[in-house]
């Protein structure tokens, strides 16, 4: 079924009966491979005994002559007093496969009993057939034989007990299409692809010379390393020459190197996971050449070791057996009685060297807890620096700066473009960058440049130009599957953003999420001495998936994650869940108007009515030149302004009004928060 799955691709298939020989891997697909599954269905329809009895009158009658599908079918029908018409039409006459899909199952309480219910949905002419379906249930299993006949069928199917988890077909007792998790990642995924690239590794390539000629006459196409482009790894299976190369890089982040010989290894494509990724590397140019011709032997394995031109190791990866559907998922309790507090475990986290703090970024309470902990370290003597989702790496000097107080602070918001940047109330961050300023705590700008995600997010990483890319992470790790679900169903939240492709939307949270990692180990590389707090959102702490897993790979550091409330609870979510009580943020003041940016001025656009703006005489148009000394350039210049003003504060605001018969006029006004 993996052979069909790889090598059968719409323009190569055909009817069983249209089979008279082996010419190809896909033809071998069909005739031996779908053939085998024919006669393995017939024996399950008519039972062992019928069907070897049948067997026995067909070889007595025809042996050491020609045999047809109708002769086949005849002794079959006669043997066992059945019509197997449909039978062979469907198998012997019809090209393909069957193609299922489960829909709409869960479990209902029904005339005093579960009842598991689900819908079977055919892809295409429907097929006639039989489906083993298996129950698990928390005390035992419970087996139904299914008949399907239809497009779409509804089941029920009551139950004594609780029903965890359902299997469709965990033997492979019928001829169908797999589902992507049933699909490991085999050779034969890629010798069977129609989009297969060779990539040729810009050092040592003369090693391969041989596998490389082998391969382009099987129709690969071939590409430098350095031509290739992220677009052509999404659209086609790669065969990577070498365990350096930089696409290795670019997909898994880092790869181990195996025993010596020559060694192929298949993993699933990170950025279209219906193609794979081929990688061999051999010590020399004799141990490749001496399996060159070989591989194609060995197309159900994901993994093959030859040593002198001998097989020694292989290896095919799990993968799901059957179509596997979750009912259940265990209920976790917590014990408030055990509950403990944030002071009770900084014993525990002190000495890790990275500590994740996620946040949700406009909940102030999350913001607290992150100073606490910082103050706590700080309390303890520790040598530490502050990581910084908020601030982009280009700004790194503002930040030190601002720390060691050669600028103030509207300077340093104004120059790190915090407001344009970020975004988000600073009064929520307020409190942890003047704790780190007063105590001389290094900050550390954490995040990639914001144009550079968003250029990403819409076009991919092929959409950088030359510069862009000096700025992103040499490696990258695009292979968490896990993260991929969980980036997908928040992308699914999103269908009226700017952002219409997953693919490219994904490439850009891996960037983001590479970068910071990068920046964390480099900065200990740096100061080995010190430890890092990193503050980032929850949805790069969570499931350790989004930066700590990533900076353990490029360091190996201990680490530890805190994470709010704000996702399921289960084992693996965090090193801790933290439940602060919600807190309302300092408040902002605001001036109570809309504001726009025409020809480089900032303009009112509209007023808030029972606003200081109102009070005060501004009005629709007016055009703000300062507030105080401080000079008004864009939009964020006056939220930079506003940040730290107390109620009851003065401030003067000197505006330009345009007068319809007297001209432009500057006027100040003074207002009170």
């Amino acid at each position: 079924m993996t052979d069909y799955e790889s090598y059968v691709s719409p323009g190569k298939e055909f009817s069983l009966r249209g089979f008279v020989g082996r010419v190809d891997f896909a033809s071998k697909a069909i005739g031996y491979g779908k053939g085998a599954m024919v006669f393995h269905m017939l024996r399950n329809l008519l039972g062992e005994h019928m069907f070897y009895k049948a067997l026995k009158e067909l070889i007595g009658e025809k042996a050491f002559q020609d045999t047809s599908w109708e002769d086949i079918k005849r002794v079959l029908e006669r043997t066992s007093g059945r019509n197997l018409e449909w039978f062979f039409e469907q198998w012997v006459n019809r090209k393909g496969v069957i193609s299922i899909a489960i829909r709409d199952s869960r479990v209902v309480f029904s005339k005093g009993v579960n009842t598991v219910t689900f819908d079977i949905v055919q892809t295409g002419q429907p097929y006639r057939f039989h489906l083993p379906v298996k129950i698990h249930l928390d005390n035992g299993d419970v087996t139904e034989l299914l008949t399907i006949e239809k497009q779409r069928e509804t089941f029920e199917i009551p139950v004594q007990g609780n029903p965890t988890e359902i299997i469709f077909d965990g033997n492979y007792d019928f001829m169908r299409a797999l589902t992507e998790q049933e699909y490991a990642p085999v050779i034969s995924r890629l010798l069977g692809d129609q989009k297969r690239l060779l990539v040729v590794p810009e050092k040592e390539s003369e090693k391969y010379d041989d596998l490389v000629s082998v391969f382009k006459r099987e129709g690969f196409v071939i590409k430098e390393e350095g031509d290739l482009k992220d677009e052509d790894i999404m659209s086609s299976s790669l065969l990577v020459m070498g365990f350096e190369s930089p696409v290795l890089k670019r997909l898994f982040g880092s790869f181990q190197r195996p025993q010596p010989g020559f060694s192929i290894i298949v993993r699933e494509n990170p950025l279209n996971t219906r193609k794979v990724v081929a990688i061999v590397h051999g010590d020399s140019k004799q141990e490749v050449d001496l399996v060159s011709s070989k591989i194609h032997h060995y197309g159900k394995y994901s993994f093959l070791r030859f040593k002198e031109g001998r097989n020694i190791e292989k290896r095919t990866d799990e993968s799901k057996q059957g179509i596997q559907v979750r009912l259940y998922e265990p209920v976790t309790i917590i014990q408030p009685q055990k509950l403990t507090n944030l002071k009770d475990i900084m014993d525990t986290i002190e000495n890790t060297p990275i500590i994740y703090i996620g946040e949700r970024h406009s909940n102030y309470e999350d913001h607290k807890v992150q100073l606490e902990v910082i103050m706590s370290l700080y309390r303890s003597g520790r040598t530490f620096a502050i990581g910084m989702e908020m601030f982009q790496k280009p700004f790194q000097n503002v930040l030190e700066e601002y720390i060691s107080g050669t600028i103030d602070e509207k300077e340093f918001l104004k120059n790190t473009e915090y407001f344009k940047k970020w975004k988000f109330d600073y009064n929520l961050y307020r409190e942890i960058v003047e704790f780190a300023k007063a105590k001389n705590i290094p900050i550390i700008a954490l995040n990639i440049r914001s144009e550079i995600i968003g250029k990403v997010s819409k076009g991919g990483l092929d959409a950088l130009n030359e510069d862009e890319r000096k700025e992103i992470p040499e490696d990258m790790d695009m292979a968490d599957k896990d993260y991929r679900e969980r980036l997908k169903e928040i992308f699914k939240q999103h269908k009226n953003s700017e952002i219409k492709t997953f693919e490219y939307f994904y490439q850009s949270q891996i960037l983001w999420d590479e970068t910071m990692a990068h920046s964390i180990s480099e900065f200990l590389k740096a100061y080995p001495d010190y430890q890092i707090v990193v503050l980032a959102g929850v949805g790069h702490v969570v499931y350790a998936s989004g930066i700590p897993k990533r900076t353990y790979r490029l360091n190996k550091k201990d680490y530890v994650t805190l994470v709010p409330d704000s996702v399921s609870i289960d084992d693996t979510v965090g090193t801790f869940v933290l439940f602060p009580t919600p807190l309302e943020p300092p408040p902002s003041r605001k001036l109570g108007v809309f504001l726009t940016e025409i020809d480089n001025r900032v303009k009112i656009k509209e007023i808030t009515p029972g606003s200081i703006a109102e009070t005060i005489g501004l009005r629709k148009g007016d055009i703000l030149l300062s507030l105080d000394e401080w000079v008004i350039q864009d939009i964020a210049d006056v939220r930079i302004f506003m940040v730290g003003k107390k109620e009851g504060e003065t401030i003067k605001i000197k505006i330009l009004r345009k007068r319809f018969l007297f001209g432009d006029k500057e006027l100040e006004l003074t207002a009170t928060l």
